[in-house]
């Protein structure tokens, strides 16, 4: 199996990993389900994968790695609008490629967690926070509540535009809702257009 090809591969089970692992719970997921999701085998999962064990350290990872993806985008920018943009673009298309990924990082919000504001995990959840100048040890101010809406807005409607095939037709709408949500109004709107939303 060429390189690209096994990475392709390896993505796709750890994405479907991560989406039963949001769903279920990592205690609760078999590996004979991911195996299933994947359309492998057992054993031919566990050729990628040695153990359910090895397969959520390898979804922790991938999180870390999208994590830093985000950070690299915006590196550099300071805290502000442009930033947040830039944030919120990579973090839209890391959603549409990963979206087992972001129903696992969604898992704590819908369940009411006490992290769901301050994520603690370092991954693309806490990198998140980080890339739009959000310190997740901080106390909760209006910045992190609004950053978490905003995430939590991304998330939810780019998993529903994923679901209904939709993703080129909704990207502009979900970050201008994102935006709306950290508190710029939608991104090249006239600042009357935005007076007039606000009134």
């Amino acid at each position: 199996m060429t390189r690209p090809f096994r990475q392709q591969v390896d993505e796709s089970i750890l994405d479907q990993a991560a989406a039963l692992f949001a769903r279920r719970g990592v205690a609760k997921t078999s590996v004979q389900e991911v195996a299933d999701a994947v359309g492998l085998s057992k054993t031919g999962l566990l050729h990628h994968f040695p153990s359910k064990d090895a397969l959520h350290e390898a979804v922790v990872a991938q999180t870390t790695s999208l994590g830093e993806r985000v950070l690299d985008r915006v590196r550099g920018l300071p805290v502000g609008v442009d930033r947040d943009r830039a944030a919120l673009e990579t973090l839209i298309d890391i959603a549409f490629a990963h979206p087992g990924m972001v129903a696992m990082l969604l898992t704590p919000v819908m369940q009411g967690s006490d992290d769901a504001v301050k994520p603690a995990d370092g991954g693309v959840g806490g990198a998140a926070f980080e890339a739009f100048g959000v310190d997740p040890l901080k106390p909760v101010d209006e910045r992190s509540v609004r950053v978490a809406g905003a995430l939590v807005v991304l998330a939810v409607l780019s998993l529903s535009a994923h679901r209904g095939d939709q993703v080129a037709t909704w990207r502009p709408h979900i970050i201008a809702t994102c935006f709306d949500a950290l508190g710029h109004g939608r991104p090249g709107a006239s600042r009357t257009d935005s007076d007039q939303v606000e009134d």
